[in-house]
């Protein structure tokens, strides 16, 4: 009978089964009872108030649209929307009370998860028992129902609900309840501002009790509690000992009982009936005896607490923005464990944090994780020797990579793309030409600009009394456009064999420092962030085919040239041989991601940001001495290496760099027992980035407005 109710209630049209299960699924206490009314209402409405769109699924929209903050950081927005989430303030609004009481979980105590029954997918890892996490809900609920049948209340314990599970799918509830306790204990961690809240309050001496709603028992608990760092524990009211809960009351007064200070166990009870029936009129008794609850829940932490007659002071639950501003579009484990590392680090209250140390958190430390664990997997699967992290965007994944796989050889190297168009000039003429004069036309850069970024000032002399047949005027101060773009390239390519001596020392002094960082190589990566693959490509053919080092190399970069690039097929030969491997996108892989990124608008200045270095930009590889600010001598090689101008902004980029420094490290601390959680998908890492990209990137734009990119080799 339940499950022809249930075929008819929810199955019977797709609409009003995605829109319960969307609502429904993860839920629990209240919410799941409100899905239940729900399901009535999508019932009534298409079937009494003919609402017949409800029957049909509505069209998913391919990519999510998020309306971001763009004049100040979301930890930022939410310290003025919640003043109490001061350290100082809160401490000073609890240090009147004789006793203190904090919910646990949520309050106390995080899990890096942003629902609490995601935990289960780590759970059921070791089970090898499809849909786990599912049946675990489903045994919890059961066994739940199982009691209020028998007992007249829902308060079961963690073997409850194990013994159910072990009916219903066969799995030892010894083992189950064995591995779910430690998973708990090895996730579970201390959030931070309530961490500081307690140790001041510790310091004065302060009662401080736990009340919480849950399965596990209170000495589990207390060991969660003990290893994130609270110690000093007056007591702990679990609703599964007491076969009370927070949610109805019933184990508020059970804390009164106890702790007010009345003369008789029957006057103790007396008081807390009495409290009970003062619905909201919170505070001190006559004999100026107070309490207060602190925790996360409108209803079960606030909403009964003040019915019991005790104040509260509410902690505002980190989730609480998370359909507002993170993405959603994700696979379930992944998705879930990024927005609790983000959501607790930002919405704890502890600290708020800039609008560039929030941009390399939320949406460049995913993509850095998984960015790094893929290049690991590579190193490993390809057995290779050493790893090299191409200057500047190599810069902080190199520094992430060396906290995540600190025993894989890994070297930070020089290299740029004009260094390497100078060293291939002779070897891929075409590229020279279209890096150094075709991107340029039309810019208002003089052709003395030009011949100088070239470094081909031994020109600029000659140039006068060179003429073409057209009679182009190819002056010094003029600017290089369309319509002499041409001339001057004849003009280069006429002194040709100058050009390839002012370039051959460079290419010489580059030889000498790659063959001392792969010395004793035989397989090596070059790692980039992308877009064609040239920087990885051209540096594999001068090792191979031109210094002829004994090392064969390949490139790994994050994307490719997109639809949107003039040359959107320039590297598909490397990819289809293997020379290259993408992560993010390609067109074998993710393909709406290559349809989607669009380097005219700026996507690729976006992500480049993300990997940008306060370091200078690197310019080229010179043979022998050379003094200068601009120039770092190499004693061990007898090569000096030039760089060009800093950013502008360095403090900017080094904030950058340190927010996803920082999710790194949290997100290593949290899943370090649980490697799989390493393994990011491209489409998971690039799912915040197009959050952050809708709305006609405007809060991209916010972020671009706060640095000034150079986009051309000048």
């Amino acid at each position: 009978m339940k499950q022809k109710i249930y075929q008819v209630l929810v199955n019977r049209h797709n609409g009003i089964s995605y829109r319960y299960h969307r609502f429904h699924d993860g839920a629990a206490g209240v919410r799941r009872a409100l899905s239940w009314i729900y399901l009535l209402l999508l019932n009534f409405a298409y079937y009494f108030l003919f609402c017949h769109f409800l029957g049909q699924k509505p069209e998913l929209e391919i990519y999510e649209s998020r309306r971001l903050h763009t004049k100040i950081s979301e930890s930022e927005a939410n310290l003025k929307e919640n003043p109490c989430l001061f350290a100082d303030a809160f401490v000073d609004r609890l240090q009147k009370y004789d006793v203190i009481s904090f919910d646990v979980f949520d309050t106390l105590i995080f899990r890096p998860f942003a629902l609490p029954a995601d935990l289960f997918f780590l759970v059921g890892k070791s089970f090898d028992y499809m849909d786990f996490k599912n049946i675990r809900i489903a045994a919890e609920q059961k066994a739940r129902k199982k009691c209020r049948e028998e007992s007249g209340h829902s308060e079961v314990g963690l073997k409850d609900i194990w013994e159910m599970f072990e009916k219903e799918a066969g799995l030892s509830a010894g083992e189950g309840i064995q591995a779910e306790e430690k998973t708990e204990q090895n996730l579970c961690y201390a959030n931070p501002f309530m961490l500081e809240v307690w140790k001041r309050l510790q310091m004065m001496n302060k009662k401080m009790i736990l009340i919480s709603d849950m399965y596990l028992s209170g000495e589990s608990i207390i060991r969660i509690l003990e290893n994130a760092g609270y110690t000093g524990i007056q007591k702990i009211y679990v609703s599964n000992e007491y076969q009370k809960s927070k949610a109805d009351g019933s184990l508020y007064l059970e804390v009164l009982k106890d702790w007010y200070p009345m003369d008789t166990e029957a006057k103790k009870i007396k008081r807390g009936r009495d409290l009970g029936k003062k619905k909201g009129k919170a505070g001190a008794d006559k004999s100026g005896f107070s309490i207060v609850h602190v925790g996360d829940n409108l209803y079960s932490d606030y909403k009964m607490a003040r019915n019991c007659g005790i104040d509260v002071l509410p902690y505002p639950n980190i989730n609480k923005n998370t359909l507002l501003y993170r993405s959603m579009d994700m696979s379930a484990i992944v998705g879930s464990a990024y927005r609790a590392v983000v959501n607790s680090h930002l919405y704890n209250g502890l600290y708020s944090y800039g609008m560039e140390y929030e941009y390399g958190f939320i949406y460049g430390g995913l993509f850095v994780v998984g960015y790094c664990n893929f290049i690991h997997e590579y190193y490993e699967k390809q057995e290779l020797d050493k790893l090299l992290f191409l200057s500047r965007d190599g810069d902080i994944l190199k520094q992430a990579y060396d906290i995540l796989f600190p025993n894989d050889a890994a070297e930070y190297v020089y290299w740029s793309r004009k260094a390497a168009v100078k060293i291939m000039a002779d070897e891929d003429r075409h590229d020279y030409f279209r890096r150094f004069l075709y991107h340029k036309v039309n810019q208002k850069y003089t052709i003395s600009q030009i011949l100088h970024s070239m470094e081909l000032d031994c020109l600029i002399g000659q140039l006068k009394d060179w003429k073409t047949e057209s009679f182009v005027d190819l002056g010094l101060k003029k600017e290089l456009t369309d319509k002499n773009v041409h001339q001057l390239r004849q003009f280069i390519e006429e002194k040709w064999e100058q050009v390839k001596a002012v370039y051959k020392p460079q290419i010489a002094a580059a030889g000498k420092y790659y063959g001392g960082i792969l010395n004793g190589c035989r397989k090596a990566a070059a790692v980039d962030i992308g877009w064609a693959g040239s920087g990885a490509v051209s540096l594999s053919h001068l090792i191979e085919k031109v210094w002829k080092l004994p090392c064969q190399t390949t490139g790994i970069i994050a994307g490719t040239n997109t639809v949107h690039n003039a040359e959107p097929d320039a590297a598909e030969i490397f990819l289809q041989t293997g020379k290259l491997t993408a992560y993010l996108y390609s067109q074998s892989h993710n393909r709406d991601l290559l349809k989607k990124h669009d380097p005219n608008r700026n996507y690729n200045v976006y992500w480049e940001l993300l990997l940008a270095s306060p370091t200078p930009q690197f310019s080229g590889f010179y043979e022998g001495r050379k003094n200068g600010a601009s120039f770092r001598y190499f004693e061990k090689y007898d090569i000096t290496l030039s760089f060009g101008q800093e950013e502008e902004n360095k403090e900017g980029i080094r904030e950058i760099q340190k927010g996803i420094l920082d999710f790194v490290l949290k997100y290593q601390r949290h899943f370090k027992d649980f490697p799989c959680m390493y393994r990011i998908s491209g489409r998971d890492a690039y799912a915040p980035m197009l959050a952050a990209a809708s709305h006609n990137e405007r809060y991209l734009k916010a972020i671009e407005k706060r640095f000034c990119i150079e986009k051309n080799i000048v």
